[in-house]
């Protein structure tokens, strides 16, 4: 260590004997270390210990109030990954005795009366020892820091190739990235209201705008015709479910699972009659319940080239009226309970013809 470095050593010293604490303070100022805190009452070693990162401590053991077995107990019980090392401080031999404070978290032992070269030399090599453990330590936490940061920025550009891809769904079917939002938000409210902890609501937040995004697949001549479709037609247009899932499959990450069972599921009805796979009840994910319920409450409620606007009222008594054939029941009525909240996500990402 170098003198600069002995002058910011803090040594915390802890002993009931006032000519011990002198003796030892005297021995270690002579060789530069600056810091060096006295503590005759064993009782006041946890809050000084707690003032300022500390280097190493000196315990004796056999003290009044608190032996030194005692206070290393407390010392363990902060669980610091850094807690520095501790010299017993004693008078007593006895090879069981010594064992006892080695097992107690002591590194070493000092024997009174002290030794100064022993003393100091003890005390220098647990220095270094205790820096080069917490240089390791702040280098992990900055490697931690790092992989951390990374590891955000990869998850936030995720999130933004996979927002960007439902919004191109959207744009080929005439709607808007406000729909996705709206949309979006709304599932995760309802997700969250039926239970659904914090990071699943945050899954179905950035899963959901992908909902549609087997649209890509579909002809324009079918997807942007105007008028209704023939038969042949809508058959073809059922098939974006499937392709949907197929475009996200192939990823064990938690969100784009998540995306394909969304995309398949969300066009599927409570009763059975939905598609592709005619699935009812609760053989229907529950994710892909609660988007069939927010994807069509919001188209209802938002005007397109080829329809206006449904007023609420009228939007809120077809989602009720079809609760238990379209929509799962159970989804309707936290639909119902968190109405105020999914007004005012509308309001607030209105389009902007609408404000």
């Amino acid at each position: 260590m170098t003198e600069g470095i002995d002058s910011q050593t803090r040594i915390l010293i802890v002993d009931d004997e006032p000519a011990n604490l002198k003796l030892l303070d005297k021995m270690l100022s002579t060789q530069g270390y600056g810091q060096r805190i006295l503590v005759q009452d064993p009782r006041e070693t946890l809050d000084r210990y707690r003032e300022a990162p500390t280097d190493l401590i000196l315990l004796d053991i056999n003290m009044p109030h608190l032996d030194g077995f005692q206070v290393m107990e407390q010392l363990k019980a902060l669980d610091d990954p850094l807690l520095p090392p501790i010299v017993i401080l004693t008078a007593q031999h006895g090879k069981d005795f010594l064992l006892r404070a080695l097992a107690a978290g002591a590194r070493d032992f000092i024997t009174k009366p002290f030794d100064r070269n022993e003393l100091l030399m003890r005390v220098r090599n647990l220095l270094d020892a205790q820096l080069a453990h917490r240089l390791v330590h702040d280098q992990k936490a900055v490697l931690e820091e790092m992989v951390r940061q990374r590891t955000q920025e990869l998850n936030d550009t995720r999130l933004q190739v996979i927002r960007r891809l439902g919004r191109a769904a959207e744009f080929r079917d005439n709607e808007t990235g406000l729909h996705i939002i709206r949309m979006s938000k709304t599932s995760a409210l309802l997700a969250h209201s039926l239970g659904w902890g914090e990071a699943e609501c945050e899954l179905m937040l950035n899963a959901s705008p992908m909902h549609d995004i087997g649209k890509i697949g579909i002809p324009d001549n079918i997807l942007l015709k105007p008028g209704k479709l023939e038969p042949h037609e809508w058959e073809v247009m059922k098939t974006h479910a499937a392709i949907g899932a197929e475009l996200l499959a192939g990823d064990d990450s938690a969100l784009l699972r998540m995306a394909k069972e969304i995309a398949l599921a969300h066009h599927e009805k409570w009763d059975g009659s939905g598609y592709p796979n005619g699935l009812a009840g609760p053989a229907i994910p529950q994710s892909g319940r609660i988007v069939a319920l927010a994807d069509v409450f919001d188209a209802l409620t938002s005007s397109r080239p080829y329809k206006r606007a449904w007023p609420v009222d009228d939007a809120v008594a077809y989602i009720r009226d079809n609760s238990g054939k379209h929509f799962d029941p159970a989804v309707v009525a936290h639909f119902e309970s968190c109405l105020p909240e999914i007004l005012a996500i509308r309001d607030n990402f209105a389009e902007p013809a609408d404000r």
